[in-house]
């Protein structure tokens, strides 16, 4: 795919802000489709696609978006000595 556009940081933190606020509510064309500002396709397209690399955002089985990036919530159970992390 070629990039057309690449998002603004203001569009990336809207489209953010927007997730976390709506978080599980929309799926991923319905979310675009009530974002607060219009934004073309293929950059939220790209917005979504980080944000999902990242490890901010997850679907679920029916396609719903949800916010689940817990920055303050991850440290907190790192810093517990009882627990371990396991990864993949």
């Amino acid at each position: 795919m070629e990039v057309i556009h690449y998002p603004r940081l203001d569009t990336v933190l809207m489209v953010e802000k927007f997730i976390k606020q709506h978080s599980g509510e929309y799926k991923k064309k319905s979310l675009w489709q009530n974002l607060p500002k219009k934004t073309m396709y293929q950059t939220y397209g790209l917005i979504f696609d980080y944000l999902e690399y990242s490890g901010k955002i997850a679907r679920d089985r029916e396609g719903h978006v949800a916010w689940i990036w817990d920055p303050k919530g991850v440290k907190y159970y790192l810093k517990r000595p009882h627990l371990e992390w396991k990864g993949k």
